[in-house]
């Protein structure tokens, strides 16, 4: 592997190497894998990453995942050990990896809007298209992929302002409405919701699609302003900031120009995560958003951070998490977003995740040959 060419290089290691492995319990991934599994088999394989693992090194294994899953703690290890080799993924810059984390909000919203509720969340328009090197025109960059198809042409699409000031009126888009602008864009940054009407009934949306900008952090942007700390920087302190100073919400929102479209699908179970980008439900605590230029989901990280210690009652982190997602911000290949469950609690455990990591994937044994010499 050509460190010049991928940026980072693979480095095999041992278990015994992975500070907090035998502490770990990585028995609930099982069934999360087995549902990746099922969906490569009956529906169609995860797009492969720049690093090379392909859907059919997980399919191989799909019958000791079904043997493993009823297992202990103890037993779960093992058969990571008998069937994964782990190795570091060293970034060729010397720095270290980075985790944050997300959450599925509870959002109140209501069917139809009115004084109360004035904050649209849209489905995904019809002139929306998926832009790929089949179809860019020169003149779009090539980070969008999605665009405005309008005369048999694509050019960029409305923008964060142009929508929030009304580019998509009209055109019966509207999932719900919400209260708050900021619940809006906290939900587009998450990239999915648990929605509470006001008559009891509940239901979800989940990312369908997005504008084409790129993504741009708006605590960078409060930051660099001195409006925030950096060492203060976390959901909570932008909203905190966000509600004190209403008459700037919208030119600090604006800033970020991307903006998400969702879809509504069942609400299901209540204990079970949204279904991201690997068409499975998240598992809370376990599941990891990934560069997917770069990776395929499906396949296990064991993450290990000294310093991120609120998730674990005190305690480093060190945990095996699956890639079942990705997001605009997750860009490189020691990048990752922990899913930390739904609701306030888990948006209080989320708000505050910015620490560096060691990332290892695990690779299945029998393709590590192609990785790692």
């Amino acid at each position: 592997m050509s460190e010049s060419s991928t940026s980072f290089t693979l480095e095999e290691v041992s278990f015994e190497a992975l500070k907090g492995w035998r502490d770990d319990d990585p028995s609930s991934l099982f069934a999360a894998m087995e549902n990746c599994c099922r969906y490569i088999a009956e529906v169609k394989p995860y797009r492969t990453g720049s690093l090379g693992l392909t859907s059919d090194d997980l399919l191989g294994l799909r019958a000791a995942i079904m043997d493993a899953k009823q297992g202990s703690a103890s037993e779960a290890r093992t058969f990571f050990e008998q069937n994964f080799r782990p190795s570091l993924v060293r970034r060729s810059d010397g720095k270290c990896g980075f985790v944050t984390a997300f959450y599925e909000p509870e959002v109140a919203v209501s069917d139809h809007p009115d004084e109360e509720y004035r904050f649209p969340f849209y489905r995904r328009p019809d002139d929306l298209v998926d832009v790929d090197d089949s179809n860019r025109p020169a003149t779009l960059d090539p980070s969008y992929t999605f665009g405005l198809l309008s005369g048999g042409v694509i050019s960029p699409y409305s923008d964060r302002k142009a929508i929030d000031q009304g580019a998509l009126e009209g055109k019966s888009l509207e999932i719900a409405w919400a209260k708050s602008k900021a619940d809006v864009f906290f939900t587009h940054v998450q990239g999915s919701a648990r929605l509470r009407y006001p008559d009891g009934r509940r239901g979800r949306i989940t990312y369908a699609a997005k504008a084409g900008h790129p993504f741009s952090a708006i605590g960078k942007l409060l930051i660099e302003r001195g409006e925030i700390e950096p060492s203060q920087i976390s959901m909570q302190s932008i909203r905190a900031w966000l509600a004190v100073h209403p008459d700037q919400m919208d030119e600090v929102l604006w800033h970020n120009r991307s903006y998400i479209f969702f879809r509504e699908v069942p609400f299901g179970d209540a204990n079970e995560g949204p279904i991201a980008a690997a068409k499975v439900p998240l598992v809370a605590g376990r599941s990891l958003a990934v560069d997917r230029n770069i990776h395929t989901f499906g396949f296990p990280f064991f993450i290990r951070s000294e310093s991120l210690r609120h998730l674990d009652d005190g305690k480093p982190f060190g945990r095996l998490m699956l890639a079942l997602d990705t997001g605009s911000a997750i860009v490189g290949p020691a990048r990752g977003d922990i899913f930390t469950g739904s609701g306030e609690v888990a948006g209080e455990l989320a708000g505050t995740v910015r620490h560096d990591a060691d990332f290892f994937i695990l690779i299945p044994a029998k393709a590590t040959a192609r990785f790692v010499g």
